[in-house]
């Protein structure tokens, strides 16, 4: 039966210094990696067009290559993320160092890999999940019901009457406080303002 051939892609980022650049592209070309994509970018870069030109230029059975694996991303869930996205085109992962040092394709044996790193997204999707209702829920407890936290607290409100009873204008409360005058309107109703005197913005 003959060898089932991949076209292993190699993927290199680097730092803005460049110190290991030629150390990551030495240690692709001598793993046999056809063509090579890179991205030198600094650390705190979000935009990772190499990796992206990478990503688009695979195909089923092909494999990529990295150095190590967190060259695919500086956080477990952007590592997370890349692997889903290859196990979901058919192409194979193959790194060079590191504890993962290997290939992983997504049939046969290497399929493991890729499944755990499914479950890893998913539980790391539950935690999101649970701290976020957690966090609702603590918020209810509170009195408040999501959204944007409201600007009139306790102390804001009493501040905002005592001007009111002073015959202030809705206008110069929230001038005064900092508010907008749609939160003056909401938590202080018309009914309830004094008469204001001619040339006053109500």
């Amino acid at each position: 039966m003959a060898t089932r051939h991949f076209n292993l892609i190699g993927y290199a980022r680097i730092s803005s210094n460049g110190q290991d650049a030629q150390l990551q592209r030495d240690a692709l070309e001598a793993a046999g990696c056809g063509r090579i994509f890179e991205d030198k970018i600094s650390s705190r870069a979000t935009v990772r067009p190499g990796l992206d030109e990478t990503l688009d230029h695979l195909r089923p059975t092909d494999t990529l290559c990295v150095w190590k694996l967190d060259r695919l991303g500086r956080s477990v869930k952007e590592v997370l993320a890349v692997a889903d996205s290859l196990h979901n085109q058919g192409v194979g992962l193959r790194i060079l160092t590191g504890t993962l040092t290997g290939t992983y394709n997504p049939t046969g044996e290497g399929k493991f890999f890729f499944t755990m790193m499914a479950a890893f997204a998913e539980l790391e999707r539950d935690m999101i999940h649970e701290r976020t209702m957690a966090g609702l829920a603590v918020a209810r407890a509170q009195g408040r019901t999501g959204g944007r936290p409201t600007v009139m607290d306790t102390d804001t409100l009493a501040a905002a009457k005592a001007r009111r009873d002073n015959g202030e204008s809705r206008t110069q409360i929230a001038k005064a406080l900092g508010v907008s005058r749609a939160s003056i309107y909401r938590h202080l109703p018309s009914s309830s303002l004094q008469t204001v005197s001619p040339g006053q913005n109500p």
